[in-house]
């Protein structure tokens, strides 16, 4: 047998295993799936009969009310997010930040905040990631404006929000929340692109070169891909389930206990101060989307306006206290108040524009 049979033979007998784990894979997925579209249609039933049935709860009550709203949300969102997250997570092997950054470098200011906008959907971003991504994108030349765009896009559109909005409120509403998150993030990023921003970031941020990852560099197999997503998936559940058990109990007390109608008097259409309020509001809190849309839902259901509520979520989202404290350590206090004031009023005009046409 000459060399190029052994080493034919070779990668044959390579390839053998890796073929039959991705099958394995493959074929798990598919089966989970299935299991999953079955479990979701029946969650509705279970929480009533958990609720009336096992608990003893009486119809129309406040608290069977609340409680039935609990149990019926708390596995329906958990479901919603192990799926979106996975999907999302294949996504995102192909994108790294490295990548990200590749992408955005050289590009013209104009579509460079577009495209970092929609980047900013599909990438990873947190509080704990804004350092070191403004920097990487600071050093690698990309346009401050542009930079604003994708950190404004990537918390405040991103893919839990979307599928969370998608699953519970429709197509319609998730949609709304896209189209005008995205434009926040554009403007936002044209207008501070314009200021001649620069001189307001932190000078050691300039200083620090960047490394790129040779790890999450390299090509990844499909195998490797689903590993890597379903690690999202842990990661990320393993990090957010507080938050949503505390939005859906949030959620549950308002869905259970608040009077129909006042929702209405305090975040109505016809009270011109809601929206301003609602946005004063969100900016302290502190969750991210999933924490957050279980509280939205109960909102909507109790009366509040649409534009109001979109307005307060996306405070919450785009404009977190924590995240700008964070972000002070490499933007001066200038910076910081600009990218606040435009943002602010972005979500103010998305607010009141839906009160006047919905």
């Amino acid at each position: 047998m000459d060399n190029k049979e052994v080493c034919e033979c070779a990668t044959a007998i390579d390839k053998g295993p890796r073929e039959l784990t991705i099958r394995l894979k493959l074929a798990l997925i598919i089966a989970s799936l299935a299991a999953w579209w079955l479990l979701y249609r029946q969650l509705e039933g279970l929480a009533q009969w958990v609720t009336y049935g096992v608990l003893g709860l009486a119809r129309g009550t406040h608290l069977g009310v609340a409680v039935a709203f609990f149990l019926y949300d708390v596995p329906k969102i958990m479901m919603l997010l192990v799926l979106v997250v996975f999907g999302v997570g294949l996504v995102r092997s192909f994108f790294t930040p490295e990548r990200t950054r590749t992408i955005l470098a050289g590009k013209r200011e104009t579509l460079g905040d577009v495209l970092a906008a929609l980047l900013g959907i599909v990438t990873p971003f947190c509080s704990c990631s804004a350092v070191p991504l403004f920097i990487g994108f600071i050093e690698s030349g990309i346009p401050i404006g542009v930079t604003f765009a994708f950190l404004i896009s990537a918390p405040m559109v991103n893919e839990i929000a979307l599928v969370l909005l998608w699953g519970l409120f429709g197509w319609r509403v998730a949609f709304i929340y896209m189209s005008t998150g995205l434009a926040i993030a554009m403007v936002t990023g044209w207008i501070i692109g314009r200021l001649d921003m620069e001189r307001q970031v932190e000078d050691w941020a300039y200083q620090i070169r960047m490394a790129s990852s040779p790890q999450t560099e390299q090509s990844l197999t499909w195998s490797a891909r689903i590993d890597y997503a379903w690690q999202t998936v842990k990661d990320i559940l393993g990090k957010v389930w507080p938050y949503i058990i505390l939005g859906i109990a949030v959620g549950a007390g308002i869905h259970g206990y608040v009077p129909e109608g006042m929702m209405a008097a305090i975040m109505g259409k016809n009270a011109w101060w809601s929206v301003p309020l609602a946005v004063l509001i969100g900016a302290p809190i502190y969750s991210n989307a999933a924490g957050i849309i279980p509280v939205v839902q109960a909102l909507l259901a109790k009366g509040a306006s649409l534009g109001t509520v979109l307005a307060f979520m996306m405070s919450v989202i785009g404009i977190s206290l924590p995240e700008i404290i964070i972000l002070r350590k490499v933007l001066k206090p200038r910076l910081i108040a600009v990218f606040v004031g435009v943002v602010t009023v972005g979500i103010m005009m998305v607010g009141f524009l839906f009160n006047v046409i919905l």
